[in-house]
């Protein structure tokens, strides 16, 4: 019964090169994930409480952060085929550990999932009422769920259909408002809001798609090369933070508020709902694949069981509804300063250990060439554990520099020298096959 809802798509296992795409097809829905009605959201968050300057240098340093860890955890999915959490296995973190991070990336997902939701239900309640803000919450989110129940081949064709549509529709939405003030005006107007300092600015940026890019490796794993992931990588990222997060920003200097679907609904009157519709199901529908992943890996691991993907997907797609149905978006700037601080350090122990340390490197390359995962895998690295801790409370109490770039560079730095310090060992499982160098 299981293995018939929906598709598995390789889950558990590396992707093999017949059932890869071309950069395009993977480029047009990162793009899609950064260019999102969120991103709107969070350019209104920041031009409600800085000036544009201000919000323009935030948007740059965040970019920044999330483009170099993007690219090269991305780099590793494509080269090995597996998911962010199965690759965690092998990158640090062992079966426990990995398990951990599916499951607390499936938490975090399944938050942007309600937030998304919720944006687009408070926006239908607006333009066409008849029905209660958390029952547009639930339809919406369940229609998100059967799209991606569909896999990957179904979210590229809704990407495809998507992402023009809502370009235009923007182009329109925002055009329409901007219009009708002066450019120059908004671009030197103080911000209407509580002000932002640079630092908050930056961590709500890196914190908005940090786990969008920590769990890169689930798309990337569909590339074909390097070079693939780093165009993509360049221009969703880019465009997206600049295109929809600047005209957020301006929007909210024009209308004087931080609430996007207000100001989207009252520039445009019905052509909102398509804006509002368009630009949650070409995200949302990623948020929900990553966290139904996440689930696989962690039950694997900790019940031993192989649950299905579509299940996993259909179980976190209600749960999802319900927390937009709950009103999860009133927690929305909290939610990304946390995501700032708490996953970076994770990208950086995982890059540290495949490019650096690489202490279970061979076995990677071994059953690469056998389009296999191997076979053993240690349950924990202590070390790892003690890293990622000590990383995000230094990211998150210190407050010198950008808390998401601290956290990740620290756990990089500390997890390099811990490997050529012979800190890093697997405990349970049979050791890496450069601990038994070591020992012969």
């Amino acid at each position: 019964m299981a293995s018939s809802v929906g598709v598995d798509d390789y889950a558990l296992t590396r992707v093999p090169d017949r059932a890869r795409y071309s950069w395009w097809s993977v480029a047009v829905q990162r793009f899609g994930q950064v260019s999102a009605l969120s991103q709107f959201l969070l350019g209104a968050t920041l031009g409600f409480g800085m000036d544009f300057w201000q919000a323009l240098l935030a948007l740059t340093l965040g970019a920044v952060v999330l483009e170099l860890v993007a690219i090269l955890v991305g780099v590793i999915g494509v080269r090995e085929g597996l998911s962010t959490s199965m690759l965690a296995r092998w990158t640090g973190f062992g079966r426990a550990g990995s398990a951990l991070i599916g499951l607390a990336i499936a938490i975090s997902l399944i938050g942007w999932f309600g937030i998304q939701s919720a944006v687009s239900a408070r926006g239908l309640v607006t333009l066409v009422g008849g029905l209660p803000e958390w029952v547009w919450s639930l339809a919406f989110g369940l229609l998100v769920t059967a799209i991606v129940l569909r896999g990957f081949r179904s979210m590229a064709w809704t990407a495809y259909l998507t992402v023009p549509a809502f370009l235009v529709l923007i182009a329109w939405s925002v055009g329409s408002e901007l219009l009708r003030h002066d450019l120059g005006a908004l671009m030197a107007s103080a911000p209407p809001g509580p002000r932002l300092s640079l630092l908050e600015g930056t961590t709500l940026v890196a914190g908005g798609f940090m786990v969008g890019a920590l769990i890169t490796p689930d798309m990337t794993r569909f590339n074909r090369s390097t070079s693939d992931v780093v165009k993509q990588t360049l221009i969703g990222i880019t465009l997206g933070e600049y295109v929809i997060g600047l005209s957020g920003v301006l929007l909210a200097h024009a209308a004087g508020t931080d609430d996007v679907t207000a100001i989207i609904t009252s520039s445009v009157g019905w052509v909102g709902i398509l804006v509002i519709l368009l630009g949650t199901v070409k995200v949302n529908d990623w948020n929900l694949y990553s966290s139904g992943l996440g689930l696989v890996n962690f039950v694997g691991t900790v019940f031993g069981k192989q649950l299905n993907r579509g299940v996993a997907t259909a179980v976190f797609g209600v749960i999802g509804s319900a927390l937009a149905a709950a009103g999860i978006l009133e927690q929305f700037s909290g939610f990304l300063t946390v995501l700032g601080v708490v996953f970076p350090p994770i990208g950086g122990i995982m890059v540290a250990e495949y490019f650096v340390v690489r202490r279970w490197r061979r076995e990677l390359d071994e059953s690469r060439s056998r389009g296999t995962v191997p076979e053993e895998a240690p349950n924990w690295v202590p070390a790892t554990l003690v890293i990622w801790v000590v990383s995000a409370l230094v990211g998150g109490l210190v407050g010198i520099g950008l808390p998401s770039l601290n956290s990740l560079l620290l756990a990089f730095v500390l997890y390099a020298v811990a490997g050529k310090l012979g800190l890093v060992h697997g405990v349970g499982g049979k050791p890496s096959a450069t601990d038994l160098a070591r020992t012969t």
